[in-house]
């Protein structure tokens, strides 16, 4: 298991390694030519949508990527900021076990990526013990779903 852990932070190494030298390249080029200014937009946009950056700014955030960029961005750690766990073995549990859905899709990969767009339809799964727990404790729970 620590293998595949280390395994995935040397990927998010060069990842982040190679949008860094892609966006050294892109600042390179001349400042005028519309090609450098397609490319600074499509860069930051991916980013941006990805997590990695705070805001679409300007190619200086581009060399603040690094790993933990990226593994702040798995799913685990976005459970715990959305308070849905406490702590990340907690969260990386939930997952494993199968509570947790992105949108209509069940996650058991704890190394999931989380977009910002897909961070809005992270919930639990619907038959979740945890799900019901949460309604009974917010007095939520409709009687017919102790029915079924």
């Amino acid at each position: 298991m620590k293998f595949v852990r280390l395994q995935r932070v040397l990927e998010y190494n060069k990842l982040s390694r190679e949008v860094r030298d892609l966006a050294r390249k892109i600042r390179d080029l001349n400042e005028k030519d519309s090609f450098r200014v397609k490319c600074t937009s499509q860069l930051l946009e991916k980013l941006y949508s990805a997590g990695l950056i705070p805001t679409k700014q300007g190619l200086h955030l581009c060399e603040r990527v690094s790993a933990s960029s990226f593994c702040r961005r798995r799913l685990p750690t976005i459970l715990v900021k959305l308070r849905m766990a406490q702590n990340l073995k907690t969260a990386i549990t939930f997952i494993e076990q199968g509570h947790v859905r992105v949108g209509p899709e069940v996650i058991t990969d704890p190394a999931f990526l989380v977009t910002r767009t897909t961070e809005d339809y992270i919930t639990w799964v619907d038959s979740s013990k945890i799900k019901q727990h949460v309604k009974e404790y917010n007095e939520e729970r409709d009687d017919f779903d102790l029915v079924v």
